[in-house]
């Protein structure tokens, strides 16, 4: 418990950036909307009609000139590679960053097992995922309130529900790439979730690639798929859990059998 609230403690200030920056971003366009609907609604047709970027960006699915459809299809976009790129910088840095810089001779020599270590920063990586969704979602919906209008709530739950677990899986798989790593690989995670999102609009463009959705969390978790159709595709939502669950047990594997350098 103590080095799970060290952790929160170090990584407040970035957690507090990250929610403020994306959460007055999206609220932001969310009280621009008023002003910017009139003009949308002659535009709407013209982007429903686009081909391949409407497709991608599920433009097809729905009338951005509604409330909901420009959150689904502008403000999700924007809310997921954020929340994406938070959950890649913090998972990568949780471990490794004790080999960078020079305190794992420190920390390992607390009587405290490598296995609970382990659980708490990821513990650690959770939380601050889950409170990043939770104080940036409180901004949104202050937001809605803003403009006296709000979203379908099964359907806005369900779609920040689906975020959380795409998250939660990309900050799993960072954690893991942090857990192999003598030092911060952010770069590497940060480009790791951007490449995840490529493939979600290369299947949604290409025939040939759409087996690439099983593998990116981008594509259940889409706004304009969940928002269309009012559902979760559950199935991919399980893989995205499975491939959560065997990144964390791969992680321990990884670190409690890794020489640590001070």
């Amino acid at each position: 418990m103590t080095l799970l609230k060290h952790e929160i403690k170090m990584n407040l200030k970035a957690l507090l950036i990250w929610t403020l920056c994306m959460g007055i971003l999206c609220a932001g366009c969310i009280l621009l909307f008023k002003s910017l609907e009139e003009g949308m609604r002659d535009m709407a047709d013209a982007y429903s009609n686009m081909g391949a970027f409407s497709t991608a960006l599920g433009m097809d699915k729905l009338n951005i000139s509604t409330l909901e459809g420009f959150y689904a299809t502008e403000i999700a976009l924007m809310f997921a590679i954020g929340g994406a790129m938070f959950a890649a910088m913090t998972g990568a840095a949780m471990l490794s960053k004790e080999e960078e810089g020079h305190t794992s001779e420190f920390l390992y020599t607390l009587p405290m097992r490598r296995g609970a270590i382990i659980l708490s920063k990821y513990a650690a990586v959770v939380l601050l995922v889950f409170l990043y969704n939770l104080m940036t979602v409180l901004l949104i919906l202050a937001g809605f309130a803003g403009i006296g209008e709000m979203p379908d709530w099964k359907t806005f739950l369900l779609y920040h529900v689906a975020q959380l677990v795409m998250q939660l899986e990309i900050g799993s798989v960072c954690f893991f790439i942090s857990a192999a790593s003598k030092r911060r690989q952010l770069g590497a995670c940060v480009g790791f979730a951007m490449v995840l999102y490529m493939a979600d609009l290369m299947c949604r463009i290409i025939p040939d690639l759409e087996n690439l959705k099983y593998v990116t969390p981008y594509y259940f978790s889409n706004g304009a798929d969940i928002f269309a159709s009012g559902q979760l595709e559950r199935g991919m939502a399980v893989i995205s859990l499975a491939v959560t669950f065997f990144s964390v047990i791969a992680a321990a594997a990884v670190y409690v059998r890794r020489d640590l350098h001070s």
